[in-house]
């Protein structure tokens, strides 16, 4: 299992379009200090500097040549053509969000024809699931097939077991996901977007991968800018959870140790680190890659 971290930031990406903050502006020139650390961790470095695309996640089995795509960014484009990944033969969207699902109008005169997997379990919000949202959105698609799947229930493609796992990011509904290799039993496991509050359930199937990517949008101390603040806090006060739909660094890395993974990336990451944070492990930049 060939794992591409083809977008690992939150929904306005670093650099932000518009700002000029520390960390954006070391994003788009990076000192020597930087690019080395980018080089080390495989990340890709562009005449534009590092990055932090819309999140994407490439996962390709090497057994059978097939590759599956969790979540389409906005940035597909950009992410495909700068990480020279095949084109995926099967896709999921983990939920609705714009981040994460409106790269699928890419699908047109780029597929001749392309499954997607989503969530048939119907949302309070919408009164639709993820699937028919997905369907009904992307309706004029005729090379997109949506395939509805039922959470906690494992399905294959490409030559993985995938489970889709209840997450908490209200107040839409949202999955993370389980996927093993079925041959070799490489397990990499995707938090998706998610407040700390991860049903025991989920976190029972997402515990002891190979492989974490757990979200964690911004470091604890910044709760205290949320309009809401933060929730989940530690008995020492640290915010485990930023307002209610993301982890916190803390809190991500808290689920990773209560999860036990061999090794854990941090993604959905926010600009708003400050710029001698942001780039620092185990916060996790596109074009890394893993084998499991």
């Amino acid at each position: 299992m060939q794992v591409t971290l083809l977008g690992t930031g939150d929904t306005t990406g670093t650099p932000t379009v518009g700002c000029s903050c520390e960390t954006c502006t070391r994003a788009r020139n990076p000192d020597e200090e930087l690019r080395e650390q980018a080089r080390t961790r495989g990340a890709t470095l562009t005449a534009e500097g590092v990055e932090r695309t819309r999140f994407s996640v490439h996962v390709e089995n090497e057994r059978t040549g097939e590759s599956l795509l969790v979540d389409f960014s906005p940035d597909f484009r950009r992410q495909f053509l700068r990480e020279d990944v095949p084109l995926p033969d099967a896709g999921i969207i983990t939920h609705i969000h714009f981040d994460h699902l409106d790269g699928l109008g890419n699908c047109y005169r780029v597929f001749d024809d392309l499954t997607v997997y989503a969530a048939d379990e119907s949302d309070p919000i919408t009164g639709k699931s993820v699937a028919e949202s997905v369907a009904t959105d992307y309706a004029y698609l005729d090379q997109l097939t949506v395939e509805p799947c039922t959470p906690f229930e494992p399905f294959q493609t490409c030559g993985f077991e995938v489970t889709l796992v209840p997450v908490d990011h209200p107040p839409l509904l949202c999955y993370g996901l389980v996927i093993e290799d079925i041959e070799t039993g490489a397990t990499l496991s995707i938090t998706g977007d998610t407040c700390y509050a991860i049903p025991e359930r989920s976190r029972e199937l997402l515990s002891g991968a190979d492989l974490l990517l757990a979200d964690g949008i911004v470091p604890a101390h910044l709760a205290e800018h949320h309009p809401i603040g933060g929730a989940h806090y530690t008995a020492d006060g640290i915010a485990r959870t930023f307002g209610s739909k993301h982890m916190t660094r803390e809190g991500a890395l808290a689920v990773a140790e209560e999860l036990d993974a061999t090794r854990t990336r941090l993604v959905h990451i926010a600009h708003y680190y400050p710029e001698d944070e942001a780039f620092a492990e185990p916060l996790a930049l596109d074009g890394e890659q893993y084998s499991l």
